[in-house]
């Protein structure tokens, strides 16, 4: 165990979605304080409710994190049916959510789409939650979500914006999607600029060890660092850590809605936190990219394989 958790008892954390971003690094990053389970969804399929209840039952898990998603951005977009993506996510949430007898908490992670992607502004605090239905499915999934923690008593929604770090899909992401086109010799691209709020994955596990650790006042927090940073500042500080004199390419004109929430509820119950800063995060994760690059060829020849749209 870690030193600040000698002489108590090893809780016991269920992590849905461990094969995914977020899943696979809080399982990895919190096993040396916890228990951790992280089964597969063939192990723990969370579509089915009798299965759902019976594996929750044998387990008697202090904390529950539930990652596990139904998310269209990973799905070819010509073929989303929004029903598939709404009907996941809330069959999955409800199939633990009606077992909260069953574990004292679960934290779950929504998204900033909950406020509708149509009518972001900046900073959205959560009292922002509500002024409007998302349109989305996803949105709207994460919407109800929320709208069921709020009146739980041990159900809690912390909301996630933009979280960047090692096993994001890289294909799609931006910070990994560039560091992984400047591997492959192409410049970096954006399609069009908005302010933006990264978290660096380290961050959002020294986050969960608080709140495993603690019973929270509210029931959803924007768990976020605070800051809005524009994508094209992004892309400079990836082109001077890796970039070698890449160009920035901004392939839209004009600015999207700014995707930043306000964290103030967050600090004022956690207190003093220190996040990682993006020229941190990024020099952490280029060295993953130039190691994956290096040392897995599973990876090189998927990037060799992989069209970046030039």
């Amino acid at each position: 165990m870690a030193d600040g958790f000698k002489g108590k008892r090893m809780q016991k954390i269920l992590v849905t979605g461990g094969g995914g971003f977020i899943g696979r690094n809080l399982a990895e990053g919190l096993k040396e304080q916890y228990q951790v389970y992280a089964p597969s969804r063939y192990e723990l399929d969370l579509l089915d409710t009798e299965k759902t209840a019976q594996y929750l039952e044998e387990h008697s898990f202090d904390t529950v994190i539930h990652c596990a998603n139904t998310n269209n951005t990973r799905i070819n977009k010509e073929n989303v049916n929004p029903y598939d993506i709404l009907y996941g996510n809330l069959r999955m949430y409800w199939n633990l959510a009606r077992c909260s007898q069953l574990y004292k908490k679960l934290y779950y992670f929504g998204s900033g789409a909950e406020f509708d992607t149509q009518h972001y502004i900046p900073n959205m605090s959560e009292g922002y939650f509500g002024t409007h239905i998302p349109q989305d499915a996803y949105g709207f999934s994460k919407y109800i979500m929320n709208q069921s923690a709020r009146k739980s008593e041990n159900i809690y929604n912390l909301r996630l914006f933009g979280v960047y770090g090692k096993y994001e899909e890289w294909n799609r992401r931006f910070i990994s999607n560039n560091m992984c086109r400047i591997l492959r010799g192409f410049p970096i691209s954006i399609y069009q600029d908005m302010e933006f709020d990264y978290l660096y994955i380290d961050d959002l596990r020294r986050l969960m060890i608080w709140y495993i650790e603690h019973t929270p006042e509210y029931h959803d927090y924007n768990v976020c660092t605070g800051s809005a940073v524009r994508l094209s500042k992004i892309a400079d500080l990836i082109g001077q850590r890796c970039g070698r004199g890449f160009p920035v390419r901004i392939r839209q004109g004009g600015d999207k809605l700014p995707y930043t929430g306000d964290n103030t509820r967050l600090l004022a119950e956690i207190g003093e936190f220190t996040f990682t800063d993006l020229t941190g995060g990024i020099e952490r994760l280029w060295e993953y990219y130039l190691n994956e690059y290096h040392t897995n060829a599973g990876f090189r020849k998927q990037l060799e394989m992989y069209s970046f749209g030039e």
